[in-house]
């Protein structure tokens, strides 16, 4: 069951890397990569993706792949907006989903993400919420700190597995380099006993990422940097070649997402 894996790799002090895909090209760099380094990993999909590939087929494509591929490995929705579409992934077989009532007053966000754990109880399902302000793609990227207090009633009110918690990072590209709060990131380790969740690692050094896990983070996502680095190479093939067959295109910005991944994992994997 993936929430008592997680618990394992909290209990640890260790994490797993967390990936959103996209497509089967996106995703073929993520297991290859996994293969490769012989980890375990978190395979994501947010609510545009599941709007671009359907529920079931994604969740069909995530776990045949990680079959074929002989990878242990689970699939989570990032990002869940609302107790409907939580309700479908949870239906299709999702191991883990993510109710994100962050932007909500913080009474507001205990009672929904409640409810989606009271729902999760009947799939044995692991659930993960966000409290404090990681900003979004086009937010204000200011500093607004998770305290542990708030850390430690909201894990103990709702009853979650995984809490994401703001120390510094934001989603999307940073206009400078960030520098995470690990002192407070200490702090709501030791204060709640829940696995506690990196969002926005896109752009974060390797150092600061590894000081994080060893902090207490059990759970690392990322996103933004794996899109960028398939686009950034297929706009350059496509740039220098007439090419239309996209079966000669889409191997090498494959390539170019295995070895990002392969380098996170390095990172993620070190003792």
């Amino acid at each position: 069951m993936f929430k008592d894996r997680l618990a394992w790799y909290s209990n640890q002090r260790r994490a797993l890397l967390a990936v959103n895909f996209y497509n089967y090209e996106t995703l073929k760099g993520l297991l290859l990569a996994a293969k490769e380094s012989k980890s375990e990993m978190i395979l994501q999909v947010s609510e545009s993706t599941l709007q671009y590939l359907g529920v079931n087929p994604a969740y069909s494509l995530a776990k045949s792949l990680l079959k074929e591929f002989d990878i242990k490995g689970w699939l989570h929705l990032d990002h869940g907006s609302n107790i409907e579409i939580i309700k479908k992934c949870l239906d299709a077989g999702f191991d883990s989903v993510m109710i994100d009532a962050s932007e909500r007053p913080f009474a507001e966000n205990v009672r929904i993400t409640r409810e989606v754990v009271k729902l999760a109880e009947n799939y044995n399902a692991n659930v993960e919420a966000e409290l404090g302000y990681v900003p979004k793609l086009g937010q204000e990227q200011v500093l607004y700190f998770t305290s542990a207090k708030e850390a430690t009633t909201f894990a103990g009110e709702t009853g979650i597995n995984a809490l994401a918690i703001a120390i510094g990072t934001a989603h999307g590209f940073y206009k400078a380099p960030p520098r995470l709060n690990i002192e407070r990131l200490k702090e709501i380790r030791e204060a709640t006993p829940v696995a506690l969740v990196l969002h926005g690692s896109s752009g974060v050094p390797d150092d600061q990422i590894y000081e994080a896990i060893k902090a207490g983070i059990s759970k690392i996502n990322l996103a933004t940097e794996t899109k960028n680095t398939f686009m950034t190479k297929l706009k350059q093939l496509l740039g220098e070649s007439d090419e239309i067959d996209l079966r000669k295109v889409f191997p090498p910005a494959i390539e170019e997402v295995k070895q990002l991944i392969i380098n996170k994992l390095r990172v993620i994997n070190a003792e």
